[in-house]
C-alpha cells in the first residue's frame, strides 16, 4: 500500500497550497491519509484521523452522522461529484463540493479512494450578499487566491482581480472592456457559450479544463467555473468566472510520467511563437520532421510534444542518439539482428524501429549517422521495411520519424558528408529552434517556468529569486541554452532549500561573472533600447504594409492580435 499512496501524498502537498481538502480512504473505510486543508475545513487533525474509521472522525462533520461510504463510495467505479453542507465545530456552515475518485490497486496492492473537498462558500456568499457594483466586492475579490473576472451581459470584462493579472500577465487596464473569449484561444467558443448560458438562466456551470493564453503568448492550463451575478433586485447583470491554475499539477505530471505537452513550451520571441503556432498542425500529420538547433535548445522536448499531440500518443516514442553509439553498433541497435548474425548473437534481438512500431522514433544528432547506414534509413522512410542485421526476412514497421541535429544538414550535404536524397526525405517539415542568446526576451519567462516546475518536483514550495541573483541570470550568455539554465536553477534550488534564491546559491562560475555583468550593465541597457526600437519599427512596418489591418499584421509577425495590441500600446503606436 505504501507504493500506491505515493501519488496521493504528492497530490496532498499540492492541494494544501490551493486550500483543497484531500483524504484517502481504504476499502474498509479507514482514513489512510489527510492533508492540512481537511483540518482547516473540518477541525479534525490529520494525526487524529489517521487509521481511524471514517465514520468516527469525519462522519458527523461530512455526512451528518449517517455514513454514506458503503452506499456511495464502496460500490463506485467512476468519479462521483456531490454538493454538501459542512458544519465544523464553532464555525458557520460551508458549501462544499465533494469529489470521490476510486484508485485501482497496482503490483498486488489493494486499491483506495481519493476524496477531495472544495469550498465554494466564499463565492456563493459574495454573489448572494454583495451588490455587483459595490466596491467592497472588488476589494474582496482582489484578495482571493484564485483568478476571478467578471463580465457584463455582453461578455465584456468588467473586473479582473490581482491573481488573474498574475496568472495571465495582463494588467487590469489592459483587459477591461475586452471580450472574455480572447483569453481562451483553443476553446474560446466553448467557454463563451457556457458563460452566455449561465448569464441567460442563472445556473452555475463548470467549464472544465482548458487553456488560456498569457500576455507573453504562453498557454496555461486552467479550470474554469462560471456563475451568474445578480443585483439587489435579483436581476442578472453579468457573470463571474473563477480561474484555477493547473500549471503545478501539469508540471508535476510531466516530470513523473514524462508526458510533455504544449504547456511545457515557453517563449515570446517571434521565432518561437511561429513554431508554437505550427506545431499543432505538424503533430496531426504523419510526415517526417527535422528539428535543427544548438545543443540544449530543447529539440528533444519538441519531439516529445509533437508525439504526444499526435494520433500516435498511446504508442511508444523511442529515442536513438546517433552520436552516442559506435558506428559498428548503431545498425544492430536501430534495426536489430537475428541469431547467428555475428559472434555472440545467441538469439534474435529486435531493434529500436521494431520497438517503435505504431509510434514514433526520435533520431537525435542524426548528422552523426555514418553514410553506410543512411542508405538503410532511406529505405525505411520510403518502403517502411528493412532487413535486420544478418536476416533474410523483411520486417515491416509503421513508424513516424522525427530527427534532430545541431549541425546544418544542408551544409553537410554540400560537403558530401550526408546523403542528399535522405536529407530531402527528412526535410519534409523543418523546425529551427533559435539559441537562447538570440531570444533574450524569453529568458525571464523560462526562469519563471523552470523554477515553478522544479519547485513542484523537489517539493520546496514557492521560491523567489533575489534581485542580485536575477541580474546574473538575466545577463548570462547561456552557451548551453535551456539545458544549462535548468542545471543552474536546479543547483540553486537544492542549495537554497526553498524561500529565496540569492547570488550565493548560484554555481561558482556565475558568481565570478557578477563584476563583469555590472560593468556591462550600461552597454546592455543601450542594447535593450536598440531591441525595443527594432521591435517598434517591425510593428510599424507590418501595420503599414497591411494598411493598418491588425489581424493580417499579427499573422505576418507570428503573434496573435491581443499580443500585437499590447505591443502597440506599449510603444505608443496608433493606426
Amino acid at each position: 500500500m505504501t507504493d500506491s499512496l505515493i501519488p496521493a501524498k504528492v497530490l496532498s502537498e499540492i492541494l494544501d497550497r490551493v486550500s483543497v481538502g484531500l483524504f484517502v480512504l481504504s476499502r474498509d473505510a479507514r482514513v489512510l491519509a489527510a492533508n492540512r486543508s481537511v483540518e482547516w475545513m473540518t477541525g479534525v487533525s490529520p494525526e487524529k484521523a489517521l487509521g481511524a474509521p471514517c465514520r468516527d472522525v469525519l462522519g458527523r462533520v461530512l455526512c451528518g452522522g449517517q455514513c454514506s461510504f458503503s452506499e456511495e463510495v464502496l460500490s463506485c467505479s467512476e468519479t462521483i461529484v456531490s454538493d454538501l453542507t459542512l458544519a465544523a465545530e464553532n464555525e458557520e456552515k460551508r458549501s462544499i463540493t465533494k469529489v470521490v475518485t476510486p484508485v485501482p490497486g497496482q503490483n498486488g496492492h489493494e486499491g483506495f479512494f481519493l476524496v477531495l473537498l472544495m469550498d465554494q462558500s466564499a463565492f456563493k456568499d459574495l454573489i448572494r450578499r454583495v451588490r455587483h457594483e459595490d466596491k467592497r466586492l472588488k476589494l474582496v475579490l482582489d484578495n482571493l487566491d484564485s483568478g476571478v473576472l467578471t463580465v457584463d451581459r455582453g461578455g465584456y470584462i468588467t473586473f479582473f482581480n490581482a491573481v488573474a493579472e498574475s496568472l495571465t500577465g495582463y494588467s487590469r487596464s489592459d483587459m477591461l472592456g475586452k471580450p472574455f473569449a480572447e483569453l481562451f484561444p483553443s476553446d474560446a467558443e466553448k467557454q463563451a457559450e457556457l458563460l452566455r448560458e449561465t448569464v441567460a438562466d442563472g445556473k452555475a456551470r463548470s467549464g472544465g479544463e482548458g487553456a488560456l493564453r498569457t500576455a507573453e503568448g504562453r498557454l496555461v492550463p486552467v479550470k474554469t467555473r462560471h456563475t451568474a451575478l445578480k443585483n439587489e433586485e435579483g436581476r442578472i447583470v453579468g457573470g463571474l468566472t473563477v480561474l484555477s491554475d493547473l500549471s503545478l499539477v501539469y508540471q508535476l505530471d510531466s516530470a513523473i510520467k514524462e508526458r510533455w505537452t504544449f504547456y511545457d513550451m515557453v517563449g515570446r520571441d517571434p521565432a518561437m511563437q511561429k513554431i508554437f503556432s505550427i506545431v499543432p498542425v505538424i503533430a496531426q500529420s504523419d510526415a517526417t520532421v527535422l528539428v535543427e538547433g544548438s545543443t540544449g535548445t530543447g529539440k528533444d522536448l519538441l519531439a516529445k510534444v509533437i508525439h504526444n499531440a499526435s494520433a500516435r500518443t498511446g504508442k511508444p516514442l523511442v529515442k536513438v542518439n546517433c552520436a552516442a553509439l559506435p558506428d559498428n553498433l548503431l545498425e544492430s541497435e536501430m534495426f536489430g539482428y537475428v541469431k547467428g548474425a555475428f559472434t555472440g548473437a545467441e538469439r534474435d534481438k529486435p531493434g529500436r524501429f521494431q520497438e517503435a512500431d505504431g509510434g514514433s522514433i526520435f533520431l537525435d544528432e542524426i548528422g552523426d549517422m555514418p553514410l553506410s547506414l543512411q542508405a538503410k534509413l532511406l529505405r525505411v522512410l520510403e518502403e517502411k521495411e528493412f532487413y535486420p542485421l544478418g536476416g533474410r526476412k523483411l520486417v515491416h514497421v509503421d513508424v513516424r520519424i522525427i530527427s534532430a541535429t545541431n549541425r546544418g544538414l544542408s551544409h553537410m550535404v554540400h560537403e558530401k558528408k550526408f546523403r542528399e536524397d535522405l536529407f530531402y526525405r527528412l526535410n519534409v517539415l523543418r523546425l529551427e529552434i533559435p539559441a537562447l542568446q538570440d531570444r533574450p526576451a524569453d529568458i525571464p519567462l523560462l526562469i519563471a517556468h523552470i523554477v515553478k516546475r522544479l519547485s513542484a518536483v523537489h517539493k520546496t514550495g514557492p521560491v523567489r529569486i533575489s534581485e542580485n541573483a536575477m541580474e546574473i541570470l538575466l545577463n548570462h550568455d547561456y552557451p548551453g541554452n535551456v539545458r544549462e539554465m535548468e542545471n543552474i536553477l536546479e543547483h540553486a534550488l537544492i542549495i537554497c532549500q526553498g524561500g529565496e534564491v540569492e547570488m550565493r546559491h548560484l554555481p561558482l562560475y556565475l558568481q565570478k561573472d557578477a563584476p563583469r555583468i555590472r560593468e556591462q550593465a550600461p552597454a546592455e541597457g543601450q542594447a535593450r533600447d536598440a531591441v525595443q526600437k527594432a521591435e517598434r519599427d517591425a510593428l510599424v512596418e507590418a501595420l503599414r504594409k497591411h494598411n493598418g489591418n491588425r489581424g493580417e499584421a499579427a499573422k505576418a509577425l507570428g503573434m496573435d492580435r491581443t499580443t500585437l495590441w499590447r505591443k502597440m500600446k506599449r510603444h505608443g503606436i496608433q493606426f
